[in-house]
């Protein structure tokens, strides 16, 4: 069985590489690491990932413009997005280190293991029950 693809976008080296050690360790998930957003869309369309995790600043490009984008790519419409971000604090999140803006959802920097491997996981799977129900999974 294949494991699913996860896509790190983020301009600080050591975050994506540990994110990408995260989630390579969990044993469930592939992981590519990319810190120029600049080729996010190349890589995307090559790797074709399930998810993509998605630093919010980034020089030169915001990350929500670069999720509008992705978005608006055929192959890449449908991948879900999380983003990473400094801008919501641990306390903020509380015990899920998440929180829901909009239609995405937000993970505090820095990320604990546990929480990113049951954010991809929730993520992945509700996902997975909204493309079996024929909803779109992403909504404006």
């Amino acid at each position: 069985m294949r494991k699913h693809r996860i896509l790190v976008i983020d301009d600080d080296a050591n975050a994506t590489r540990v994110a990408k050690l995260i989630i390579e360790r969990s044993g469930r998930y592939e992981a590519r690491g990319l810190n120029d957003p600049t080729q996010a869309l190349d890589v995307a369309q090559e790797f074709r990932p399930d998810l993509i995790l998605l630093d919010v600043c980034m020089p030169g490009v915001e990350g929500s413009e670069l999720a509008e984008k992705i978005h608006g790519t055929p192959f890449l419409a449908d991948v879900p997005i999380v983003f990473l971000t400094c801008i919501v604090t641990p306390s903020e999140v509380g015990k899920s280190g998440r929180v829901v803006i909009g239609h995405h959802e937000y993970m505090a920097k820095p990320v604990r293991s546990d929480q990113l491997i049951a954010c991809i996981q929730n993520t992945l799977e509700r996902a997975n029950r909204l493309s079996e129900s024929g909803e779109p999974l992403i909504r404006s």
